[in-house]
């Protein structure tokens, strides 16, 4: 008996979507049971959106659902209960149980524990009946003594931390939501705060709260068809938390726009009190899917008085920032080489700092250079044997960029001269250096509205996010070069 799914819509009639949703929680853990029992009848949890839109349809609350639909409306399809069929992206999920009260919508996806093809009996699925329990257990907790939205928002905040004590990975203990709430606050205010012997004192002064997100880009670029590129983002977010008191509580959420990247393998600070399934269960071992859970990452903490790494992360980005090729070939006493750049489309056009470094390793100074740049300028290290092609802040609108030139190199002095074991002959590279400021390339941000503080006072919120570029390499594809894998990225 367990959930795969918990959501709660506001029915918005008049506006473009009909509704929004409030709340959802879905239960890794459990959606990987449904995968083994359901085999081949499986039929993975949809994201908000899609959802949101199946189930208006169903429940005949979109404008254009006046038409009739057969596999919805005729005869044989009358529906007597709470219990649905979505269509969504050319699959049913089945059993979604689903009502309306006050405007809201209350659903769940409960666990079949057996093939869907047949489909069993319902009284055979006694997720159905807890999942109904639990959603009035929400309404009740959500609309008992409540006066006005502001009342309703409180509570759906609350909502995360009760269903983490009422319903753990997805089974329900307790559908009164209210001894949950009342023993959260029974333990919070029956217990006198001691300082603890890991916190030397206590914050006297402004209340702030810095969240900063660094997120680090690694590339393995070769330009040949028989090895494949490699990228991956590393993330970190470090908090600085100066607050009054003996033991203050934060909650951290870190969101993803529509299209963000799913965070993954997420390490969290010792001083993080709790965390949802979903956020521990998340892996770069597994594909990522339309099921992966995509946030808000909630992390609740009592934070020490120094500054501290809240939590590190990776993610599996579609494409990476830049992409390259690069051709160096030998001609008598001369290299020739060709660079060229292109920064994707859906990256932030706006650098801290972006650089190129074209080193020739094994080789004597550059004593003659003749090249093409079609944007930026071009920095020469003679006795180096170094090239640093300066872009600046900005690509063109072509968002793409080339470097082509001739170079001559003189006597080799192994006393001055860069030595490298790997870079042997033609085995050469291309290392991009370059910062963003305020992006992610996961997406990944934390603002104001993201941080709860639980102390005396109001304190100011300032958060900051950052790519920077780390180990970014485009390899000569002319010769042969190491190659790596994803997984040795980290």
């Amino acid at each position: 008996m367990a959930q795969r799914a918990v959501w709660l819509i506001r029915h918005e009639p008049g506006t473009p979507l009909r509704g929004t949703v409030r709340f959802s929680r879905r239960y890794p853990t459990v959606e990987k049971r449904a995968k083994v029992f359901n085999g081949a009848s499986y039929v993975p949890i949809p994201e908000d959106g899609p959802f949101l839109k199946a189930l208006l349809f169903e429940l005949r609350l979109l404008d254009d659902d006046k038409d009739f639909v057969e596999r919805r409306d005729s005869c044989t399809h009358i529906n007597k209960t709470t219990i649905y069929r979505l269509s969504v992206g050319g699959e049913e999920l089945w059993p979604v149980v689903a009502f309306l009260k006050n405007g809201m919508i209350y659903a769940s996806v409960p666990l079949v524990e057996q093939t869907l093809s047949p489909r069993p009996p319902l009284i055979s699925i006694s997720g159905i009946s807890q999942g109904l329990e639990l959603l009035f257990g929400i309404q009740d907790f959500l609309y008992s003594s409540q006066k006005n939205d502001t009342e309703l928002n409180t509570k759906l905040s609350q909502l995360p931390n009760l269903l983490l004590q009422a319903c753990p990975f997805g089974t329900l203990l307790d559908a009164n939501l209210q001894n949950s709430l009342d023993n959260i606050n029974f333990a919070s205010v029956s217990q006198p705060q001691k300082q603890p012997a890991w916190k030397a004192g206590t914050y006297k002064g402004k209340p702030q709260v810095s969240v900063s997100i660094t997120e680090k880009v690694k590339s393995m670029q070769y330009d040949k068809q028989d090895i494949a590129d490699t990228w991956q983002v590393v993330g970190a977010v470090i908090c600085k938390c100066d607050l009054e008191g003996i033991m203050p509580n934060v909650t951290i959420s870190l969101n993803l726009p529509t299209n963000g990247s799913p965070l993954q393998d997420i390490l969290v600070h010792p001083c993080v009190t709790s965390l949802d399934s979903a956020i521990l269960t998340s892996s770069s071992i597994d594909a990522v899917d339309d099921s992966a859970f995509s946030g808000p990452y909630k992390f609740p903490f009592t934070p020490p008085l120094e500054s501290f790494n809240l939590c590190y992360y990776t993610s599996q980005v579609p494409v990476p920032p830049i992409l390259g090729f690069y051709q160096m070939k030998e001609e008598e006493i001369q290299l020739k080489i060709k660079v060229n750049l292109k920064l994707h489309e859906s990256v932030k056009n706006n650098f801290e700092f972006c650089e190129a470094h074209i080193p020739f390793y094994n080789r004597g100074p550059i004593t003659q250079l003749e090249y093409k740049v079609s944007f930026g300028q071009l920095e020469v290290f003679r006795e180096k044997s170094l090239l640093i092609w300066i872009i600046g802040q900005k690509f063109p609108k072509s968002m793409e960029i080339s470097l082509s030139g001739t170079i001559t190199f003189g006597a080799k002095s192994h006393d001055k001269q860069p030595f490298d074991q790997i870079c042997i002959g033609d085995t050469a590279y291309v290392k991009l250096h370059f910062s963003i400021l305020d992006y992610t390339l996961t997406g990944c941000y934390a603002d104001q509205h993201s941080v709860q503080v639980f102390a005396s006072g109001k304190p100011k919120i300032s958060s900051y996010r950052k790519l920077v570029s780390s180990d970014y390499y485009i390899w000569n594809s002319k010769a042969p070069a190491p190659v790596t894998y994803g997984s040795l990225l980290l």
